[in-house]
């Protein structure tokens, strides 16, 4: 693909400050933002009668499917994303963020983050874990399921040395192992967006021109429209 047809990304726009050139804020430091949708969880108070409320929940890759699809809000479905967050930081306000607002179902999305050490080491076993209580804690509330494979990524831009393709293979086949119990849907993203290292398809992600590079872990506009193709057949099934 010629330089002049690759998709740019705004940085800012995506709220990716500091990712790439500590433009304003950190990584860890959007992963700590745990009250960001406070406020509007109190407007958008408890489902009315015949409402399917459908969250959204996950770090970043959830965070800003707004900004290149309207395919959350034509569906009246809630995006709770927080940008850099990992599995512990998402167990902790899935409560608030989730089982406070009464949803018919939520997809989860999360576990990358964690493999890029956002919030220092952590094994395998641990993120598993971390997806797993949140799935436990929303069927306790009557929330059907729908756990998400972690996107296909084979390095990072802000972990240089980094290598998570073969984890999250691993972590993946856990999570798909789990959804057999009965209790969750699995959502396989990771089949047909992956390429032949097992990362992220170029025509997937975006161009980060500050390291002339393509991103490799957030999808664009065509990685999002894929996602939706997946995990709108899969909420049809089972709602």
């Amino acid at each position: 693909m010629s330089q002049d047809k690759k998709e740019v990304a705004n940085l800012k726009t995506l709220g990716w400050h500091g990712i790439y050139n500590n433009l304003n804020i950190s990584v860890l430091e959007m992963g700590k933002q745990t009250n960001i949708y406070l406020e509007e969880n109190k407007k958008i108070g408890l489902p009315s009668k015949d409402e399917k409320r459908i969250i959204f929940f996950g770090n970043s890759i959830t965070q800003n499917w707004s900004e290149y699809t309207d395919y959350l809000n034509e569906n009246n479905y809630i995006n709770r994303g927080i940008s850099g967050q990992t599995t512990y930081q998402m167990l902790l306000r899935f409560r608030d963020d989730v089982v406070n607002l009464k949803p018919a179902a939520v997809v989860i999305l999360a576990g990358i983050n964690d493999l890029a050490g956002n919030n220092g080491p952590v094994t395998k076993e641990e993120v598993i874990d971390n997806i797993k209580s949140m799935a436990e804690i929303a069927n306790a509330n009557g929330i059907k399921v729908f756990l998400s494979s972690i996107l296909p990524t084979y390095d990072f831009i802000w972990t240089p040395g980094v290598y998570p393709a073969n984890d999250v293979i691993e972590i993946n086949n856990n999570i798909k192992d789990y959804c057999e119990n009965g209790n969750s849907t699995y959502v396989d993203y990771h089949t047909t967006m992956k390429d032949n290292r097992d990362g992220l398809k170029d025509n997937f992600t975006y161009w980060v021109e500050e390291v002339k590079r393509y991103d490799g872990v957030h999808p664009n506009k065509e990685g999002y429209q894929e996602m939706e193709r997946i995990v709108s057949n899969k909420l049809k099934e089972i709602l």
